[in-house]
């Protein structure tokens, strides 16, 4: 039986969801999410495994329900199988992250060893726009992936697609097309105006998600639902077809007041809030005790702690400078 939700911030929100970062490494340089040229953390700032475990069952102990593992790209990380399975065997929901390019060897895989549902960044289907917006050529490879996660035998597939007005809009309706025609979920991002980018200007690039509510209707008229999930979408779905179409919004439409999530570095910093800097270092607290039962029980208290540091709300700019410079994949997409 699973323990009372005991994780409340002061605003009388429940934490039940925690994206647990696994790496600040990734094989794709997305121009939203990284610079081209990017310094990676040294080994010894990086949670072991074992380390990632214990956070992940310190928060399965308080009542949170639902884990998602992200990075950087989670599955470049060296023996993430064996972690996955560990972290499949705790009473949540186990789903991940990833931008595809490891699932054509590995998707069974996550299957056996407990991810339910797994999210895949798509943002465009166009081979060399691929390469502008990853800085990489693998294309094939992603849409390989996709579809290697459909045999595997998840419970479900969603595509992810940030839109940047003027680099992808015009691909909105055809990456609806792309997850009808193979029974895929797809959300609709507004972009995270995270780290400092030189690629575009993030007030020009900014396409709400108003907008591509609107392009999408204009061919399929969307039927707005009561479908709640964990996650920070909203969604959609189109009479003819099981696919729901969902919308994060952090700039048009503000989820703060129902946010349910916080976020775990691969440094061991937990953040309560993706656009603020209130945290609490876990890492240090976990390597200054070496009992691992009196180091879940320090896990516990610091977690319950950390509630009070969770802000109300964030607040970004898009036509300011960042104000938070950590790259997406130091915060844990």
């Amino acid at each position: 039986m699973k323990t009372p939700l005991k994780l409340i911030d002061r605003f009388g929100r429940h934490i039940d969801y925690v994206r647990l970062s696994v790496t600040d490494r990734c094989d794709f340089r997305c121009v939203y999410c990284m610079a081209e040229e990017m310094t990676f953390l040294p080994r010894a700032q990086v949670l072991t495994l074992e380390e990632i475990y214990e956070i992940g069952a310190a928060f399965a102990r308080l009542g949170v329900s639902k884990l998602r593992l992200t990075g950087g790209e989670p599955l470049v990380r060296r023996d993430i199988i064996s972690l996955i399975r560990r972290l499949g065997k705790l009473d949540v929901e186990l789903v991940i992250t990833t931008n595809g390019s490891q699932l054509t060897t590995m998707a069974k895989d996550l299957v056996d060893a407990g991810v339910k549902r797994i999210n895949i960044s798509l943002d465009t289907l166009k081979a060399d726009r691929f390469k502008e917006l990853t800085r990489k050529d693998k294309f094939d490879q992603v849409i390989a992936g996709i579809e290697a996660a459909r045999v595997a035998g998840f419970k479900r597939i969603k595509l992810n697609a940030v839109i940047l007005k003027g680099r992808n809009d015009d691909e909105v309706v055809d990456l609806v097309e792309f997850a009808r025609d193979r029974g895929l979920d797809i959300s609709f991002i507004e972009e995270m105006p995270l780290g400092t980018i030189s690629e575009h200007d993030r007030e020009e690039a900014y396409c709400s998600s108003d907008d591509v509510r609107e392009m999408i209707s204009a061919r399929y008229p969307l039927e707005a639902t009561d479908e709640q999930t964990a996650g920070p979408s909203s969604y959609y779905r189109m009479a003819d077809s099981e696919t729901r179409v969902g919308f994060i919004s952090p700039h048009s439409h503000n989820f703060c007041s129902t946010c349910n999530r916080v976020r775990v570095t691969v440094e061991g910093r937990l953040l309560l809030c993706l656009g603020n800097e209130h945290s609490m270092d876990l890492r240090d607290l976990m390597r200054s005790e070496p009992d691992a039962e009196v180091r879940g029980a320090l896990l516990e208290k610091a977690i319950i702690e950390s509630m009070d540091l969770k802000p109300e709300k964030h607040y970004f700019d898009l036509s300011a400078e960042p104000q938070i410079l950590r790259f997406m994949n130091a915060t844990g997409g």
